[in-house]
């Protein structure tokens, strides 16, 4: 089976966005393998799709992953690219 990299958000009271592969998706509810958060993305990565597109750009701060991350207030699913999969796992933060 073929791992499933994506971008999630979450609802605004959980201000969330994070990405990795994708383990269990149901309801509002997801599990991440590998986990990371953005905690900032700067001007030139053009928004939580930029992320799932491109990825963090310059200026975009990612922290490091965690084995699992169970995530509640799921609000979208967003497939990745393979170029922003990249991108992610260079952990920027600068």
């Amino acid at each position: 089976m073929d791992e499933r990299f994506v971008v999630i958000t979450t609802d605004h009271t959980r201000r969330g966005v994070f990405a990795g592969i994708l383990e269990e998706y149901e309801k509002d509810r997801a599990v991440l393998r590998d986990a990371q958060m953005c905690v900032y993305w700067s001007e030139s990565t053009r928004s939580v799709l930029g992320l799932a597109s491109h990825g963090p750009q310059r200026g975009s701060r990612v922290g490091p992953p965690v084995p699992r991350l169970e995530v509640d207030g799921v609000v979208a699913v967003i497939d990745a690219t393979k170029e922003a999969r990249k991108k992610w796992e260079a952990q920027p933060w600068s």
